[in-house]
């Protein structure tokens, strides 16, 4: 019930709004109201463009993304010398590629070997020790005699000798390799029958000196001998060579194509933080099936060759050639998990508020600990609490600078930058605590005292 009696501070009778005041002001808000939602209406096509392009840049980035891995693998093996030998060079201690290397210099020494004239061909006083060597295994001087060749064989390929032999051939022919699978042959790595093979002739010559040094002079006739191994093989090398050239060519700019589209999605759509914890874990997603479609390939590779090539030295070269490329998958699919869980961290989240607030809580005991030790930043603490924005930035932008211009970061190299970018956040947070304590004490002894 309204006092009609009452006053206005000024003496003045108060009155209710009547109620064309009240139509006024209801129509006034149906006007606001009917702007607002014109307005809405009006931006909401433009809204929806703007996500469905950054979505469509955010897809295109992810499925780029394991042709980028293949691509950044392509050049490294093709354009350094350094990375090619090391990847290759742990195959000649395999023991599955020195035990194919070994029959197939074995077949090719049995090949140019005349038993019914092997003895003959001997003198009377080197028969006895060449009667030795075969070790007169039964009846079978054939058997005998490819038992003896195995074994040198084995003995070359097992020393350093094949080593050196195999590092430093790999080393010279670098170039070779180059040819062979953007199209071009020649070289002791050629292009035969659909396989990138590699000439053991080397090895042979050493097989022989050894043979003959035992006393089977007759191996001194054979004669110059080339034999290939196997080192890959596809039914239509053509298109290997094709898809190898264009991934060579990409290999330079495509991983940072990829990036740039994934960032330019986030960057045009209204959610950022939210859709760069999403684009960051199908980044991971994306390269993790590349790791998963390069186990299932090497299965249907192998299961594809013939029988004629060892399939257990065939899966250890599959895996030395692969290595590399495995372990830039490891590192991309480490890099988009980082990058979600900072996302992730950053954002307004319950669990995300809690660890910063436990974050907080531990920065603000240690700094506590150390004032009541007597530890003082000085003039640092204001610095830091100043430009704390710009330290972060900075911070930020050398990760991402360190992971750039690493040669071939690892995943567990992407752990490590992550750990030292926290412990750096840890240091700038302690030291600006202590700043803002400072700036808090310093405003309030220049307050001026109650009166």
């Amino acid at each position: 019930m309204t006092d009609e009696g009452a006053t206005a501070p000024g003496g003045e009778p108060t009155r209710e709004p009547g109620p064309d005041a009240e139509r006024s002001e209801l129509e006034r808000l149906r006007t606001r109201v009917a702007a607002l939602e014109a307005d809405k209406a009006a931006r909401a096509p433009h809204h929806r463009w703007k996500s469905f392009f950054a979505a469509l840049l955010i897809v295109i980035g992810c499925v780029l993304a394991p042709l980028a891995a293949v691509a950044a693998w392509t050049s490294s093996v093709v354009g350094d010398t350094d990375r090619y030998v090391a990847t290759v060079a742990p195959l000649a201690s395999d023991p599955d590629v020195q035990a194919a290397a070994a029959n197939r210099v074995t077949n090719a020494v049995m090949e140019h070997i005349d038993l019914p004239s092997l003895l003959e061909g001997v003198g009377p006083d080197d028969r006895p020790l060449v009667e030795k060597a075969l070790g007169k295994l039964g009846d079978s001087l054939e058997s005998a005699l490819r038992s003896f060749v195995h074994d040198k064989a084995q003995d070359i390929i097992a020393s350093e000798t094949f080593e050196r032999i195999w590092t430093d051939a790999n080393r010279r022919i670098h170039t070779a390799v180059d040819k062979a699978l953007t199209g071009s042959g020649g070289g002791a790595v050629k292009i035969n029958n659909d396989s990138v093979t590699v000439d053991l002739g080397p090895v042979v010559d050493q097989v022989k000196q050894r043979l003959v040094d035992e006393g089977l002079k007759a191996a001194a006739k054979i004669p110059e001998v080339h034999t290939d191994f196997t080192v890959l093989r596809a039914d239509d090398i053509g298109k290997v060579k094709t898809y190898f050239r264009l991934l060579q060519i990409a290999g330079n700019w495509l991983p940072f194509l990829s990036v740039l589209l994934i960032a330019a999605g986030v960057l045009l759509s209204r959610h950022r933080r939210r859709v760069l914890v999403t684009a960051a874990l199908a980044f991971a997603f994306a390269t993790l099936m590349l790791g998963v479609g390069l186990t299932v390939f090497r299965v249907v590779y192998l299961n594809a060759l013939p029988d004629s090539v060892s399939q257990p030295a065939a899966g250890s070269v599959y895996d030395a050639l692969t290595h590399y490329l495995r372990t830039t998958v490891r590192m991309a699919v480490t890099l988009g998990l980082v990058v979600a869980l900072a996302a992730w961290l950053t954002g307004p989240g319950r669990w995300a508020t809690f660890v910063r607030q436990m974050w907080n809580s531990g920065i603000g005991a240690a700094r506590s600990t150390a004032d009541r030790a007597g530890l003082r930043t000085g003039p640092v603490g204001p610095f830091v609490h100043r430009y704390r924005t710009w330290i972060t930035w900075i911070l930020v932008a050398a990760a991402v600078l360190t992971v750039v211009l690493w040669s071939y970061p690892t995943g567990w190299v992407i752990v490590g930058i992550a750990l030292a970018f926290l412990f750096a956040m840890a240091v700038a947070d302690f030291l600006g605590e202590n700043g803002s304590a400072r700036t808090a004490a310093r405003a309030g002894a220049q307050e001026p005292p109650p009166r």
